[in-house]
């Protein structure tokens, strides 16, 4: 819709800036749900006695792991480009990252400060299927406004149109399905959902995997109208990474789920 938000040309005493400044709408999104998602954070941490000091090392630490397991699997999404050159994964590391890395790569590293700071992992996992996917939520707008992530091709009235000269999306000026709305509803809807119900759950971690769960069958049902064909696919056509790992994670995080509720 609109990837460039606005530019502009520094004054001279601020020449270590460049000669022009671009704010990119993606950048910008995830910039305001690391602010808004750090605010919820702060907030319902109290109900643990979890204070902003180690909620902020926690984002820290977290934000860090997400860039890296973002990156490391949008690298496999196409890994015949960097095995064969692997000096641009630095010189030409690309703009994307893929959710699934994130997480990955997120939850031992939560595990791990929750466990250093001595904080209940399972009832802080609770705390962040609430926050969490606020942060989701805003990365996704973010992609909506930059065209990234968008569906296949379809007719007008299912459809949205990509047209400005800076967008991600390809193809342009052709109606695609709007992807990145369908996954803002998802998560919309699994946010005000554990929020509503986070004071009836029945056991500590509940809440975080029914976050997992929901969000990985809701996002196997998005993948089929995706039409960014470079994410890859396990089975052309029909298996997508994407969709693999959502398969993993439910089958996992069912077990996880029957374990903790016979515990319960």
């Amino acid at each position: 819709m609109k990837p460039i938000i606005f530019q502009f040309n520094p004054p001279e005493w601020m020449s270590f800036l460049p000669d022009t400044v671009t704010i990119h709408s993606y950048g910008f999104m995830i910039g305001l749900g690391i602010v808004f998602s750090y605010l919820l954070a702060v907030q319902l941490g109290k109900s643990l006695k979890v204070d902003s000091d180690k909620t902020a090392t926690l984002f820290f630490w977290v934000f860090l792991a997400s860039v890296v397991g973002g990156k490391i699997f949008f690298y496999f999404e196409n890994p015949d480009i960097y095995f064969e050159n692997p000096s641009k994964m630095i010189t030409k590391p690309g703009g994307g990252f893929v959710f699934y890395g994130s997480l990955i790569f997120a939850i031992p590293t939560l595990v791990w400060y929750l466990r250093k700071s001595k904080i209940a992992v399972w009832d802080y996992l609770d705390i962040v299927a609430i926050y969490g996917p606020l942060l989701h939520l805003f990365g996704r707008m973010g992609c909506f406004m930059a065209g990234c992530c968008h569906g296949k091709a379809c007719s007008p009235e299912y459809g949205i149109i990509f047209s400005d000269p800076a967008t991600k999306a390809n193809p342009m000026n052709t109606p695609v399905y709007p992807t990145q709305l369908y996954s803002i509803f998802l998560l919309l809807g699994i946010i005000l959902f554990l929020y509503f119900f986070r004071n009836k759950k029945k056991f500590a971690g509940q809440m975080f995997l029914i976050y997992v769960i929901t969000y990985s069958i809701g996002r196997g049902i998005i993948e089929i109208f995706r039409g960014d064909e470079a994410r890859g696919y396990i089975i052309d056509r029909i298996l997508s990474h994407s969709q693999l790992i959502a398969l993993i994670l439910v089958a996992i995080t069912a077990v996880f789920y029957w374990k903790r509720s016979k515990k319960a």
